[in-house]
């Protein structure tokens, strides 16, 4: 149940378009609790009442989304099997049935147009005419998730792709009963030439109650904080980090000397070491990167491990450019809106 996307769309949709104002946000604030201040004494009275059922309903959802968060470890288990097939298949573990191969593509072929429909036979031909060797499962499938979907498209470097090719399964974990509210994504390889893990895991902690001194802005499970994991690179393929020479001359013999360090690159696998926030606050750039950071963590559990196959093939995508195509023509509606505005101003004559 994907609840971030549900509640920003309920948002989106339910004309819940604020007031703009010219005045500061602080004098709203101002205004807001003078407002207030000058009802009488017994609404006042009445409407404290009023909040403190408002900070029992926002415990009581804290609740719910507890309840939740089990429904969600328990049905985990009813997927799995199906996840274990997924990946057993993928890599080439169990060949599938001739039963559970059939699926009903009439309809999909007929949408093909006809050149495309004679492209595609003579390209599945000339595959058939090719390949002696049958490849195991199917190659390169969540290299090819990562390049399709363009939030994990833009972590990607032409360096990290010929790791991912080995890359045979990713899966999500809920906390048990009884310990603080987490998941945790896991990461499975094959053996490899680059590293000697065979479990790269992500772990993201979240928070499901009102924040004491502001309990009315809860809206449900946060990430708060995440940890990555070691990777035990082998020698000299780290991707993480570059290897860059420098030249250096002594000031006193004039001899040069050819020195090389190690400097930090961009790498999908930097996912494994985030940045952690400091106890004396974040600033813009680090807020920006935690909050990336979790929403990628947030769409490879509610998106992208649910629907691996449909990201393969492209339909998931289909979907969320829908959503994406449909959110921005609301947004252009209001931009078309405001430059409306300024048009009619700019067409304005002081001296008529």
């Amino acid at each position: 149940m994907d609840r971030k996307n549900e509640k920003s769309e309920a948002k989106g949709k339910g004309g819940n378009k604020h007031f703009q104002s010219d005045k500061p946000e602080g004098f709203l604030q101002a205004e807001r609790i003078l407002n207030f201040h000058l009802l009488p004494k017994t609404v006042k009275r009445r409407v404290y009442a009023l909040k403190r059922l408002q900070l029992q309903s926002a415990n009581i959802e804290a609740k719910f989304y507890e309840e939740v968060h089990e429904l969600e470890r328990k049905y985990a288990g009813l997927y799995q099997p199906n996840f274990d097939k997924r990946r057993d298949i993928v890599a080439g573990a169990v060949e599938p049935t001739d039963e559970e191969c059939e699926w009903q593509s009439d309809r999909e072929e007929e949408e093909l147009a006809e050149d495309l429909q004679k492209k595609a036979a003579l390209e599945e031909k000339q595959a058939d005419s090719a390949g002696a060797d049958d490849p195991r499962g199917v190659p390169e499938f969540w290299l090819t998730i990562f390049k399709r979907v363009d939030m994990l498209a833009e972590m990607l470097q032409e360096h990290d792709e010929p790791i991912l090719k080995h890359l045979q399964d990713i899966t999500v974990k809920f906390s048990e009963p009884g310990q603080p509210m987490s998941f945790t994504l896991e990461f499975y390889f094959e053996p490899n030439s680059y590293f000697s893990n065979t479990v790269l895991t992500k772990v993201y902690k979240m928070k499901s109650e009102p924040d004491a001194e502001d309990p009315f802005s809860f809206e449900g499970p946060e990430i708060i904080d995440c940890e990555g994991c070691k990777i035990d690179w082998h020698k000299g393929k780290d991707v993480t980090v570059r290897i860059v020479k420098k030249k250096q001359k002594h000031k006193g013999r004039g001899t040069v000397r050819t020195v090389t360090k190690e400097v930090p690159q961009e790498s999908f696998f930097n996912f494994f070491n985030p940045e952690k926030a400091s106890p004396d606050g974040m600033d813009v750039d680090l807020d920006f990167t935690l909050t990336t950071d979790f929403e990628i963590g947030h769409f490879f559990r509610e998106r992208v491990i649910p629907r691996a196959v449909l990201y393969f093939t492209g339909e998931a995508l289909e979907d969320d450019e829908s959503y994406e195509e449909e959110d921005l023509e609301e947004g252009e509606e209001e931009d078309l809106d405001d430059e409306g505005e300024e048009e009619d101003e700019g067409d304005f004559d002081p001296t008529a």
